[in-house]
């Protein structure tokens, strides 16, 4: 199978990329190399027979049309996005740009391509949009957003997730492109970009600086390691079902406060003579994002009982695995830290004017 994935220099799309091509698919990585796109190498798995990397932004129409017609996909894979809530307090036109608008170009084209197809190819072509938990917005204590929840976003990340969500329905439905959806919950792993929290807090925690945690660390995420989401992603585009969407989870609930505690625990266990042990003591509560979930939460049973697939890690197996490579591969990260982000905070809440 050939499949051209968007944004597949990004964190979620590397692992995608690996997973496809040592299954032994081609893969056509479309991505446009922002700051996030780290395009890491892929050894061996990537040949000039099965892998191409196009340099294009998913939003331009005409690029990507030349892409499908240079390379007839069987499927695609949508995971080009803007993705940090922060960021997109700060500059919400840019996810507008990239999660909506892109969308929308990626479909149309994809739309014309597909109906350019004729027989076999036209039949077991596939869109596969991915998507976030963030768009069912925050949930009580026992709740669990089902695939078919309402569409509650908050931050304009979540609101532009959630309108090129509606954009692919729209496509399945008013079209007949044989779209796929899933919604996934928070992911680390190996390769993510140090804005988010987990890589935060190790890489803060390594170099002996303060570990922010927003407000009182009561916000709840469900966590899910990359590796187990990209073989998930591989699963749906092969066997899902148009029209349908999978929610994806990793079963594991934790408070923000429980997660920084769990990985100053491995980094002291991990570094015993460091000089910042106990890294927990590190932590420090600051003031919280501006209209923070408070808890994301996804009921995965569908793609469990469907189409068969769990996760292999646990949530402490895979923190000691994403911890260690942290600490195995500084050359990835010191560069990152020196000049494109530094760990500075983003989408600081606005300081209103005093009316006294």
């Amino acid at each position: 199978m050939k499949v051209l994935v968007t944004g597949g220099a990004g964190f979620i799309g590397t692992s995608v990329v690996r997973h496809l091509l040592a299954a032994g698919d081609s893969v056509v990585n479309l991505d446009k190399l922002t700051y996030a796109g780290s395009n890491p190498p892929l050894g061996p798995l990537a040949t000039a027979a099965n892998y191409a990397l196009e340099i294009a932004d998913v939003a331009d129409r005409a690029a990507v049309a030349r892409i499908f017609a240079k390379h007839k996909p069987d499927a695609v894979m949508h995971l080009a996005a803007e993705t940090h809530v922060d960021r997109s307090i700060d500059r919400p036109d840019d996810f507008i740009h990239s999660n909506l608008v892109g969308t929308f170009a990626l479909l149309d084209a994809a739309r014309a391509y597909w109906e350019g197809l004729g027989g076999e190819a036209r039949a077991r072509f596939r869109f596969h949009h991915i998507s976030t938990d963030e768009v069912f917005g925050s949930l009580g204590v026992d709740e669990r957003a089902a695939e078919d929840a309402r569409y509650q976003p908050n931050s304009p990340y979540a609101a532009s997730k959630a309108g090129a969500d509606h954009l692919a329905r729209a496509w399945f439905q008013t079209y007949g492109l044989p779209v796929i959806a899933t919604n996934c919950s928070n992911n680390y792993g190996p390769w993510q970009f140090p804005e988010k929290l987990i890589p935060l807090i190790v890489l803060n925690a390594i170099e002996g600086k303060k570990l922010p945690v927003y407000g009182k660390g009561e916000n709840v995420r469900d966590w899910l390691y990359v590796g187990d989401h990209a073989a998930a992603l591989a699963l749906v585009v092969r066997r899902g079902t148009p029209g349908e969407t999978y929610n994806i989870g990793g079963g594991e609930e934790r408070r923000n406060l429980d997660l920084v505690q769990t990985i100053c625990a491995i980094l002291d266990a991990e570094l015993p003579n460091a000089p910042h042990r106990p890294h927990a003591n590190l932590i420090e509560f600051v003031v919280d994002r501006p209209g923070h979930d408070l808890r994301y939460a996804i009921d995965d049973r569908k793609i469990r009982r469907e189409l068969g697939w769990r996760p292999v890690e646990s949530l402490e197996t895979g923190l000691r695995k994403t911890v260690r490579w942290y600490l195995d591969n500084e050359a990835w990260w010191k560069p990152i830290r020196s000049g494109v982000y530094r760990g500075e905070r983003l989408g600081r809440p606005a300081v209103k004017a005093d009316r006294r």
